[in-house]
């Protein structure tokens, strides 16, 4: 079983975090895994395999839901400031949950499903004072495509309207702590993506 899927893990990691800091104000989702298979790959008769499209949801969807009701619990407990207000979930999507591309049939519905659920879970949460907002990125220079060639690197950057280059973690770091600055941002999917639109 994943860390992220598991109630014990995650519980014990939120807990070394509020004993370390005295409270948890914010968490943030970033566990992903990803894989390009067809639904069905007609030339070698070869069907997507169930268990990789359900490893995809657990990691991405259930593992986000399961380190959002344990840092809710622990939010809960938070002394509310003047506004009430006592945590902050941010959660990662992708803009393949918008437009997924040929192989990501798993990929796009575990994100999907992230903006799905975003708004419901901002709704059950806004009595105890906790947010919840997910970030959709584009392209970003992250570990996943950091094992592709220079060549590609580059040419996946093009594609981007403007800047035209992947994403800097930096710039996502930044928007976490844009949304933690602002509490009237809540239940809300934020594209990250310098006006990309991903093709087929």
């Amino acid at each position: 079983m994943p860390p992220v899927t598991s109630p014990e893990e995650v519980g014990a990691a939120l807990a070394v975090a509020q004993k370390q800091f005295g409270r948890l104000d914010l968490a943030v989702n970033c566990a992903g895994i990803g894989i390009a298979v067809k639904t069905y790959n007609s030339k070698k008769d070869k069907v997507h395999d169930l268990e990789d499209f359900q490893r995809v949801i657990n990691v991405n969807l259930v593992g986000t839901f399961n380190v959002i009701r344990l840092s809710a619990q622990l939010m809960s407990q938070n002394k509310p400031d003047t506004d009430g207000h006592r945590g902050l979930v941010v959660n990662t999507a992708s803009v393949a949950a918008f437009e997924g591309q040929v192989g990501q049939a798993a990929y796009s519905a575990s994100k999907g499903g992230i903006v799905g659920m975003t708004l419901p879970i901002a709704r059950d949460l806004a009595p105890l004072g906790i947010r919840v907002v997910t970030i959709a990125p584009g392209l970003f220079s992250t570990p996943l495509l950091a094992g592709l060639p220079e060549k590609v690197r580059k040419f996946l950057g093009q594609q981007v309207p403007f800047p035209s280059r992947l994403g800097d973690p930096a710039e996502y770091a930044h928007l976490v702590q844009a949304l933690a600055e602002n509490p009237m941002i809540n239940g809300e999917v934020v594209r990250l993506d310098g006006a990309l639109r991903m093709q087929p």
